[in-house]
């Protein structure tokens, strides 16, 4: 017997007849003798229709009005998942987030979890009992509703997983596992049995949406075995089909996976380049530009300083999400006298490609092969950015898809047996 969270997305949820496929799926868990949560999400389209509606009401909505209304959609979901599975025989119940309580801090619209009492959880699932959770939301120190932001729902079921000690948190989406790069893009990509936390957490921060960034990292944190797995389309034996686990590094080489290079291919088209020109060239310029930004909560990603100019000055380049744009060039401007650049200017059209692999830490030479794979295309590099386990580059967004299917060949991804 398993303690399993099962949680499913919004695509799972949209509608009766998809609830009654869900309710099916974890009916067959509860008949394995496996004790068994579900996090839901809302339906799919629902929490922007609810965050459309507060906008509406009020441009400066109240955060702790505006968490109010849209923690309900995973209200209805949990309710009416419970009542199906009450409906097939199984016992089950919803807990919202205050009754069993997931507490989080008061920052309403993108709360934290802290602490998840579990005592009458876990009696209610050793009982038998199903217990349904909305996702994505808890409850603050005041006792009002709080939300955890957006994609909320994923981190709310690994929290879940780790609180009860779950021996693995499956995440039911429309696809079916982590592949070494977007299918859509490149046909011969593979689905991967197993990825580490530290790679998952480095796909989904450069582009891949298989999971959100916030859940792997705290799946990272608690050691929670995490799988994905589709809720669409089942085995010839009435099983999941296959999925990808996300685990420790020490599982995968355990496996016989430690030659691994390269595990996936990521892009990401949400990206701006900002740059500054003559720059002063003394201690303190480039606080200057990035204090700000960092007080406004602006995430920057690459940077490039350029070769000082016999001027004394110097020209700094650096990327911010593109939905940040506006908002990065509002700081700089209102900064321009403290920072004394002469020009400002920006660029959309641009996108990141990263390639993510542990075998990196025990490998030389993958930048270089990335450097080339992409010049021999005709394919030219405007910024780079590094860490362990990952490289990334920034290349005009119209070379995006060319320079994804040119690296996942070089290196050797490709399925040997796709068509």
């Amino acid at each position: 017997m398993a303690r399993i969270v099962m949680k499913f997305g919004g695509t799972s949820m949209a509608g009766i007849e998809r609830i009654r496929n869900v309710a099916a799926r974890v009916k067959r868990e509860v008949e394995r003798g496996n004790e068994v949560a579900v996090v839901v999400s809302a339906m799919a389209g629902e929490t922007d229709r609810l965050v459309n509606f507060c906008r509406e009401a009020s441009p400066l909505y109240d955060p702790r009005e505006y968490d109010v209304v849209v923690a309900s959609g995973e209200q209805v979901t949990s309710g009416l998942l419970a009542m199906t599975l009450q409906q097939m025989g199984v016992r089950a119940r919803s807990w919202l987030g205050w009754q069993m309580p997931i507490h989080t801090s008061s920052a309403h619209a993108s709360a934290r979890i802290e602490t998840i009492e579990t005592d009458k959880l876990l009696a209610a699932m050793k009982d038998g009992q199903v217990a349904v959770i909305p996702g994505f939301q808890g409850v603050a120190e005041d006792g009002s509703v709080s939300t955890l932001g957006r994609g909320g729902s994923d981190t709310s079921a690994v929290a879940v997983a780790a609180a009860v000690k779950a021996d693995r948190c499956d995440i039911y989406t429309d696809v079916d596992g982590v592949y070494t790069t977007d299918p859509r893009i490149v046909p011969r990509a593979r689905k991967l049995a197993r990825v580490t936390y530290e790679e998952m957490l480095e796909l989904a921060s450069v582009g891949a949406k298989v999971l959100q960034t916030r859940s792997v990292g705290l799946a990272l944190k608690e050691k929670v075995r995490v799988q994905v797995l589709s809720s669409f389309g089942d085995a010839p034996d009435g099983g999941d089909l296959p999925g990808t686990m996300i685990v420790g590094e020490e599982e995968v080489e355990t496996m016989g996976m430690e030659s691994q290079l390269i595990t996936g291919i990521a892009h990401d088209k949400n990206e701006a380049k900002v740059t500054l020109t003559a720059v002063p060239d003394r201690p303190g310029a480039v606080a200057s530009i990035f204090t700000p930004l960092a007080d406004a909560s602006i995430n920057v990603d690459m940077i490039i300083q350029n070769v000082a100019h016999s001027t004394g000055s110097t020209d700094v380049t650096f990327t911010v999400p593109g939905s940040e744009l506006a908002r990065a060039l509002d700081v700089l401007e209102k900064g321009k006298d403290a920072i004394g650049y002469a020009e400002l200017v920006h660029d959309t059209s641009v996108a990141k490609i990263s390639v993510v692999g542990v075998g990196m830490r025990s490998h030389a030479g993958v930048a270089a092969q990335m450097f080339k794979a992409l010049a021999d295309r005709g394919i030219n590099v405007q910024a780079i950015t590094t860490s362990e386990i990952k490289v990334s580059v920034l290349i005009h967004e119209d070379y995006t898809e060319l320079a994804v299917r040119v690296l996942h060949t070089a290196y050797g991804l490709d399925a040997e047996d796709a068509a």
